[in-house]
C-alpha cells in the first residue's frame, strides 16, 4: 500500500466523495455545505431530504432519505452514492440525538432510541462503507460525538445536607 494515498492532500487532488449523515441541521449542514463550495462530490442524507432545501445548488450533491436506524435505507443510500460517484472516500457520521434527562427520570424507551441512532447507526454506517473503502485501500471516516456523553455532573447528583 502507498503510504501518500492516505494522506489528506492526495483526496483533494482525486475530487474525494464525502458522505455525510445528518445534513438537516447543524454541523451537518454547515459541514455539507462547506464541502460543496469547496468543489467536492458530496452524497448529502437526512432523514427528510427536504429539509436539506438549498444544499444541492451549493455543488455536485446527491441528496437521499437515509435513516441511519434503518439497514435497508443504508444500504440504498450506499448502493445509490457508489451508483452516481463510484466510491466513497470520506464519511462523516453526523447523524445524532440528544436525550436530556436524569438517569432515574430517563424513560427506557428514548433512551434505546438515543443509542439506536448514535450508537448503533454509527456502527452500520461503519459497516456499509468500510468493505469499500478497505478494496480501495483508501479512506477516512470522522465520527462526531458530544462532550455531553462524558460529562457526568448532570446525570450524577450528590446529596447536600441542608444548613
Amino acid at each position: 500500500m502507498n503510504n501518500n494515498s492516505l494522506h489528506p492532500d492526495s483526496i483533494k487532488t482525486n475530487n474525494p466523495v464525502w458522505f455525510i449523515t445528518g445534513c438537516s441541521t447543524g454541523f451537518g449542514r454547515e459541514l455539507a455545505k462547506q464541502v460543496l463550495q469547496r468543489g467536492h462530490r458530496t452524497v448529502v442524507t437526512a432523514r427528510d431530504p427536504a429539509d436539506t432545501h438549498g444544499l444541492a445548488a451549493e455543488g455536485e450533491a446527491l441528496v437521499l432519505k437515509l435513516d441511519v436506524t434503518d439497514q435497508g435505507q443504508i444500504d440504498a443510500a450506499i448502493k445509490a452514492a457508489v451508483e452516481k460517484f463510484g466510491r466513497i472516500d470520506v464519511l462523516v457520521n453526523n447523524a445524532g440525538i440528544g436525550y436530556f434527562a436524569s438517569v432515574e427520570e430517563g424513560e427506557e424507551q428514548e433512551v434505546r432510541r438515543m443509542f439506536e441512532i448514535n450508537m448503533f447507526g454509527l456502527s452500520r454506517m461503519i459497516r456499509a462503507t468500510l468493505p469499500g473503502m478497505r478494496a480501495r485501500h483508501h479512506g477516512f471516516i470522522v465520527n462526531f460525538s458530544s462532550i455531553g456523553g462524558l460529562s457526568l455532573r448532570w446525570a450524577i447528583i450528590t446529596p447536600q445536607s441542608s444548613p
